[in-house]
């Protein structure tokens, strides 16, 4: 997901490792992967970045699960190269809800631009935040997300974090990712992308999340062969927040 790193995945990974070979990348920008030299995070971008990596380690066709940003990575794939994805799960990675799409694409071509130009201009001269101990930054952890107990919040800390020259600690993202491209595709196109999509596909949300529910919004009808699944006591990070039963959820899907 937006903002975070691949060892979100440690639980999940552990739990699947023993049926299947687990792959779990970080974006560029997030975790240990590379900066964008340019502060290119568009959604194309990280698109291409999964596709180099699937071809380039020839591992189509693959099952994917992607939380939040990743989700919307993963579902343009999809419909982008059908026969490469054999099944896919998306907790809550349909992107912005119709509504706020609306809103977005009400604003001319100029005024985009501007906000963008505008909130690069502000990020270039922001320094990330600085958290005097692993201890604060394992606080603000906690605050972010009520749901998770201690021993993820820590996990997630320590993995998410590096020391900088004076002892204290900051995000490893690189603080670009922020920034809303002022381009992206039309949401007849994202729409157009999800039709493609040939395999199984589950759309998994939490009930106590903030996202727009797919079946509420009529979002899912655009996908041909897609169940949504609701989960109880789950915001945003459902597998953070219901790891049993996500993982219940996964192993009959796949």
């Amino acid at each position: 997901g937006g903002r975070d790193h691949c060892r979100n995945w440690d639980w999940v990974a552990t739990a699947l490792g023993r049926d299947w070979h687990v792959l779990a990348p970080d974006l560029r920008g997030h975790g240990d992967s590379q900066w964008s030299p340019d502060g290119n995070y568009s959604i194309a971008g990280y698109v291409y970045d999964l596709a180099q990596l699937i071809h380039q380690q020839e591992l189509a066709p693959v099952s994917i699960i992607a939380h939040s940003l990743g989700g919307m990575i993963t579902l343009r794939y999809a419909g982008i190269y059908p026969d490469h994805v054999r099944r896919l799960i998306a907790i809550e990675g349909l992107g912005a809800s119709p509504r706020r799409r609306v809103e977005r694409s009400s604003r001319g071509v100029a005024e985009r631009m501007q906000a963008w130009i505008s909130e690069q201009r502000a990020l270039s001269g922001r320094l990330p935040r600085r958290y005097s101990s692993i201890e604060d930054a394992f606080k603000r952890m906690q605050e972010a997300n009520r749901h998770l107990s201690p021993e993820q919040a820590r996990h997630l800390t320590q993995y998410g974090v590096n020391q900088n020259e004076d002892g204290t600690y900051s995000s490893k993202f690189d603080k670009y990712v922020r920034a809303d491209p002022p381009y992206e595709m039309t949401v007849a196109e994202i729409e157009e992308l999800w039709q493609r999509i040939e395999c199984p596909t589950l759309l998994v949300y939490g009930k106590e999340s903030w996202a727009s529910d797919p079946v509420t919004d009529g979002r899912v009808r655009h996908f041909r062969n897609a169940q949504v699944v609701s989960i109880e006591n789950a915001g945003h990070w459902v597998h953070h927040d219901r790891l049993d039963s996500f993982l219940d959820l996964v192993r009959e899907f796949l």
